[in-house]
């Protein structure tokens, strides 16, 4: 691995040094003529293969039979030719006052002056991989707003096809932004690059070859992003960083992509190094797919791993939470999400299981008050999946919120929000950070969705929940070695986001047949209420099923918040799995591994001719005013997608607008709230490439945007000059995934 970084570092000074002299060769000539003019007209203005000449008697005498503002009103319309009326007025002004000197004409003051001075440009940043620490998806920018959102047009288009050895088309990072650069990540082995956030042009990238680490990593995917840093002190330069597919934490210099040397090892730190078992378990590796979170000099980085469904083994790694210093590299602190013996917590395993058990990672982004030195973690499920006879009791730290001390580690307060996980129910999305006021008193809140279709609102400082939530009875298991939890605890406010549980009722009925039909396909299951256990494949069950789904309720993209409002913005579906149990000795060691999709053709959204179970909506946009716990507005999260409306058995029948089976990462600005269709690449029944403007007050769609692709990220924006982009990632079926960045006119 070693040999394999330095030949790699060999290479990339080799071809920075090239850069660096091309660089400083242009930033003699980095005026608006040369970067806009000189490829057509050359650098003396003397022609070239696709322009005329802008000096000498044939150009001056042209245009001195025409007024003085001719020249000003044909450039400024007209030019460039590939992309007319494209430039900044300062970018004009600066060309054609070289234009003007070189031929001798006279110049005013201001325009000499504009010229003249040194480019200062205003930037409204996007610094986290949700816009700040709150992971509130929020930016006050409003130049694009509801009278101009129908202007959008794309400004410039980044491509990922030739980042690593084959196209990704399920294309997640969200691009930070920093004084007019993107960071962002690409590839099946997550380089990293550095975009030119006004035009897209590529500036610089990072690539390491991991090799086998590589190619054996959990999740082998550009994930999602990177994380920026620019607290250092005088002469210290700004970083990226990045947690590789194989592991490892790189610390890149922010303006060339070379690893800072004093980071750890050469600029790596490996992140296998100090967590237990990895060793011994080399079938199931630790990864990470998300980007650290950094609140002062503290690099915090979770662990994800392979689907648990079906694990080699009751024995994993566990996923503890760490901290890393920013400048060296050098580890400050362990949170042990499975705790050690003596530890708070570890009387939750009991028979010695949080010896062996691993698992409890944090695989989705985290969040921070870094007011407070708070972070705070979402962590998932503990191993397996789907059953739990081997690790008896409530398991925490699995499924619980944490917040924990930045700089110390130390744990602060907790609330575990689903006991002795068997349903992969783990927190999937970044804890979104409000101040609200309820009932007159001002509360510093975090709340936390799940893919139970439940949002739990927390005072971020105390731990207190912000209205009361009840532990409920739920269904309890036969599974021969297992224990469930005799409850779970339920929000009494806000109110669900999606359906809690599976009754006849809810299943699809657009015709008699259809009803019949679903009614015999959950008659081999069992489903109920919220919570039903999954059970052993057998005796003519097919198992059990889940609603909502262990894919949602929410997902990874999480939600958003307009913090001048305190109105919450999430995206859900409102799916139906079938989870079945199997003994399977050949591969585990584990009484019974689960199966996801049990009796489900495969692509099959389970019900009658090719349709879901149950009655739409089958995905919702949900508004929650957070200073009431109420419901604002719901609406469908889509209109009624091609795979109903042109299917044969609903010909005839008038649909409503349905939603369908795709959450979306959502951007709210000052003015709006922007979401798509999702990529549809990650589950069936789901897709599309629209993007929507939305009323954020009451949800009304004000502007249908087509993409290029599908929407597969979360979208951010910024400014530059006092001018809007949004940036979304895209990608679909035979569209590698891409940057679409979207502008006014």
């Amino acid at each position: 691995m070693f040999q394999n970084r330095k030949v790699h570092l060999t290479t990339c000074v080799a071809a920075f040094l090239a850069l660096a002299f091309a660089s400083s060769d242009s930033q003699a000539q980095d005026d608006a003529y040369s970067r806009s003019c000189a490829a057509c007209h050359g650098a003396e203005l003397r022609g070239g293969e696709t322009g005329p000449a802008l000096i000498g008697s044939v150009f001056q005498q042209h245009w001195a039979a025409l007024p003085p503002i001719a020249l000003d009103t044909f450039t400024r319309h007209a030019m460039p030719p590939t992309n007319p009326a494209s430039l900044s007025e300062a970018d004009y002004t600066s060309a054609l006052t070289r234009i003007r000197r070189a031929n001798g004409w006279p110049v005013s003051a201001a325009d000499a002056a504009a010229a003249a001075a040194p480019a200062r440009h205003t930037f409204t940043e996007w610094l986290n991989n949700r816009g700040d620490l709150a992971s509130s998806s929020y930016s006050p920018l409003d130049q694009i707003n509801r009278d101009n959102v129908g202007k959008l047009r794309i400004a410039w288009r980044w491509k990922s096809d030739n980042f690593g050895p084959t196209p990704e088309y399920y294309y997640r990072p969200t691009p930070v932004m920093a004084e007019g650069v993107l960071y962002t990540t690409a590839g099946l082995r997550r380089d990293v690059v550095a975009i030119d956030a006004k035009t897209g042009e590529t500036l610089w990238m990072y690539r390491i070859d991991e090799g086998v680490r590589g190619a054996i990593a959990p999740r082998r995917n550009s994930g999602r992003g990177v994380a920026y840093w620019r607290n250092g002190g005088p002469g210290e330069g700004a970083r990226v960083f990045l947690i590789t597919p194989g592991f490892q934490l790189a610390a890149l210099d922010a303006r060339t992509g070379l690893p800072v040397a004093s980071f750890g090892n050469h600029g790596i730190v490996d992140l296998k190094d100090g967590l237990p078992r990895v060793n011994e378990l080399p079938r199931t590796p630790p990864g990470s797919s998300s980007p650290p979170v950094i609140v002062g000099n503290s690099v915090v980085v979770g662990v994800s791993f392979s689907a648990g469904g079906a694990p080699p083994s009751m024995r994993a790694v566990p996923g503890w939470v760490r901290a890393f210093d920013a400048r060296t590299g050098a580890l400050k602190w362990s949170f042990h999400n499975v705790p050690q013996a003596g530890e708070f917590g570890a009387d939750t395993w009991q028979d010695g299981s949080g010896q062996y058990t691993g698992n409890t990672g944090v695989w989705a982004p985290f969040s921070a008050d870094a007011a407070r030195g708070y972070v705070y973690l979402p962590i998932e499920a503990p191993t397996g999946d789907f059953y739990g006879g081997h690790r008896h009791g409530n398991d925490l730290f699995s499924d619980t919120l944490v917040c924990v001390d930045a700089e110390t580690g130390k744990r602060i307060w907790h609330y575990q929000i689903v006991h002795h996980d068997i349903w992969d129910y783990d927190l999937p999305a970044a804890p979104v950070l409000a101040d609200i006021t309820v009932k007159g008193k001002k509360i510093p809140a975090v709340v936390q969705v799940t893919k139970m279709g439940l949002a739990f609102v927390f005072n971020r400082v105390t731990g207190k929940p912000v209205w009361p939530i009840k532990e409920q009875r739920v269904p309890q298991t036969d599974v021969p070695g297992e224990q469930t939890s005799p409850t779970q605890p339920f929000p009494t406010k806000p109110a669900p986001l999606e359906p809690q549980g599976l009754k006849d009722e809810d299943l699809i009925d657009f015709t008699p047949e259809m009803k019949r039909e679903a009614k015999e396909i959950v008659s081999h299951y069992r489903y109920g209420t919220a919570y039903v256990p999954p059970s052993v494949v057998e005796n003519g069950n097919l198992g059990s099923l889940l609603r909502p789904c262990l894919s949602g309720g929410a997902n990874w993209q999480g939600a958003a918040v307009d913090p001048e409002t305190g109105i919450f913005y999430v995206s859900t579906i409102s799916s139906v799995c079938p989870i079945g149990l199997h003994p399977d000795p050949k591969i585990s060691d584990m009484r019974y591994v689960g199966t996801y999709g049990e009796g489900f053709p495969h692509g099959s959204l389970g019900g009658p001719d090719g349709l879901p179970l149950i009655k739409p909506p089958w995905g919702r946009l949900t508004a929650i005013n957070l200073n009431t716990g109420d419901h604002v507005w719901v609406m469908p999260n889509t209109d009624t997608p091609d795979w109903a409306t042109n299917n044969p058995a609903l010909a005839g029948i008038k649909l409503p607008r349905t939603g369908s089976f795709d959450q979306v990462g959502l951007l709210v600005t000052k003015t709006l709230l922007f979401g798509g269709e999702g990529s549809g690449l990650y589950r069936a029944g789901g897709g599309g490439d629209k993007l929507f403007a939305y009323d954020k007050a009451t949800g009304a769609i004000l502007h249908t945007l087509t993409l290029p692709a599908n929407q597969s990220g979360v979208p951010m924006t910024y400014a530059i000059d006092g001018k809007q982009y949004i940036v979304v990632p895209v990608g679909a079926k035979s569209s590698p995934g891409e940057l679409v960045a979207l502008t006014l006119p």
